[in-house]
């Protein structure tokens, strides 16, 4: 059976996807067979597995740091938010419905069964599991029904690290009550608490440190600092999602929408010294862009009638009339075409049927069945600005209820735009050809842009992490608690 250790934080956002991931990164490059677990996330950011299964990008992050392949056992539960009090619940990679927050909380005994063997099931094959919780232990509110935080702690008997967030301040209260708030069984669990996003001098906290070790009888296991690595966030609690900066060689303005999801499919344009990728949610700032992105949605025609009382949709119009290239992935596809219908009220009130753009000839009918499956294949024929890519390969994962017809993987009606594959762009050659052909529009020279190996990248951000994590982490402490020799 593998050794565990769990990360915990005091708060959402505090940083325990990033940290996990090096930790998975650590264990593999000391030589150990990884994997990641997180009994129940919630995002919106989510990734189709080999075998077709649902599951959340930041426990695929992990696998990549890890070097194994996504299981949806790793991330057996998870919800998507669909409104601001419903989410559709996913289970073991596949649909169960939508449910309200308060229904979800008097089924949520309902789906305990799933954790446990997924659980048993990596412990048996890895030698190592790097668990996750979610939010806080101390949600003192949830924990009769916690199964992801110390419930889960318990269940696979996981010595725990706590992580505060000093970005935010007051991680010395986040820390020390915390840690208050949990019962005595449970704070026996905590084998040291680390302080995350730290920027400065070290020396300057040590007075707190100390205190707080006092305070709480557990060893602080590390200081780490705020880390510019370039490794997918996990929702759109992100920064990038905040970036309406200057515009470079390239500009491109994707349309932030209120429940965006997968909104890592323009990571790859993100690496490029002279390219900027902005996130815009008025018209004003929309400018004058290269490219206009529509990202993924959970709620498509929700986020379609906020794209059309915002002004953004006609700005759009105004942008692709002038010639400027479009691109929708997704739920931003379906907005593009003529028609979306949902006669089973999978979004929206049955029956319902709303305009879209209509600058692509597609009409979208939502359906109860999801659509998830991994492709790949090669571009037929593009028209129009983005020409080059026809005929270069493309592989990534399809992920939605909406169905249009037999349609290819790119549509293109001018210089308008639409697929349904996820990652599209992460494939070698086809951000190239994007931005290189934004490049000769413009008539710019698209060696300012430079090389780019996307694939040796990513592997250079996962060492440096795992690298930082060396530096700034109790390692010696961390194989104790695994050794439960602390």
């Amino acid at each position: 059976m593998a050794k565990n250790i769990m990360i915990q934080g005091t708060m959402s956002n505090a940083g325990k996807s990033l940290l996990a991931a090096g930790l998975c990164r650590v264990f593999r490059q000391d030589g150990y067979r990884v994997a990641p677990f997180k009994s129940q996330n919630m995002a919106l950011n989510s990734f189709i597995t080999e075998a077709g299964g649902e599951m959340g990008r930041a426990q695929v992050v992990q696998a990549e740091a890890a070097g194994v392949k996504p299981d949806v056992r790793m991330n057996p539960i998870l919800l998507k938010p669909t409104t601001d009090m419903g989410s559709q619940v996913i289970v073991n990679g596949v649909v169960q419905g939508n449910m309200d927050a308060m229904a979800y909380y008097r089924r949520k005994r309902d789906f305990f069964p799933a954790v446990q063997p997924a659980y048993r099931s990596l412990a048996e094959e890895y030698d190592v599991i790097v668990i996750e919780g979610a939010g806080s232990p101390a949600e003192i509110n949830l924990k009769r029904e916690d199964i992801v935080n110390m419930g889960l702690a318990k269940l696979v008997d996981a010595p725990v690290l706590l992580v505060g967030d000093i970005d935010r301040g007051g991680v010395f209260a986040q820390l020390y009550g915390t840690i208050a708030l949990l019962e005595a069984e449970e704070r026996e669990r905590i084998k040291g608490v680390i302080v995350n996003k730290f920027r400065g001098d070290r020396a300057i906290l040590e007075p707190g440190l100390e205190e707080l070790r006092r305070l709480c009888g557990v060893p602080v296991a590390g200081v780490m600092p705020y880390l510019h690595v370039d490794i997918d966030d996990e929702d759109s609690l992100s920064e990038r999602l905040a970036r309406n900066g200057a515009q470079k060689l390239v500009d491109l303005a994707v349309i932030r929408l209120p429940r965006i999801s997968n909104f890592t499919d323009f990571a790859p344009f993100e690496r490029y010294e002279n390219v900027s990728v902005r996130y815009v949610d008025r018209p004003q700032e929309l400018k004058q862009p290269d490219m206009i992105l529509l990202p993924g949605t959970k709620s498509t025609i929700a986020d379609l009638y906020w794209l059309r009382e915002s002004g953004l949709e006609a700005a759009v119009h105004r942008a692709s009339a002038a010639g400027v290239p479009v691109v929708g992935v997704c739920g931003g596809y379906q907005m593009l075409g003529r028609t979306l219908s949902d006669p089973e009220g999978v979004e929206a009130a049955a029956g319902k049927t709303v305009a879209g753009l209509g600058l692509l000839e597609m009409d979208t009918v939502f359906c109860a069945e999801k659509v998830q499956a991994q492709v790949r294949g090669t571009f037929g024929r593009v028209e129009g600005p983005l020409s080059a890519l026809s005929g270069l390969a493309y592989e990534g994962y399809e992920i939605h209820m909406g169905r249009g017809g037999k349609l290819p993987a790119l549509v293109g009606r001018g210089n308008v735009y639409g697929t349904y594959i996820h990652g599209v762009f992460d494939a070698d050659g086809v951000a190239d050809a994007v931005l290189e052909a934004l490049c000769r529009k413009k008539g710019a020279d698209p060696a300012q842009l430079g090389a780019f190996d996307a694939a040796a990248y990513k592997e250079r951000q996962y060492d440096l992490l795992a690298q930082s994590v060396r530096e700034n982490l109790d390692m010696e402490l961390v194989y104790r608690a695994m050794d439960k020799k602390v």
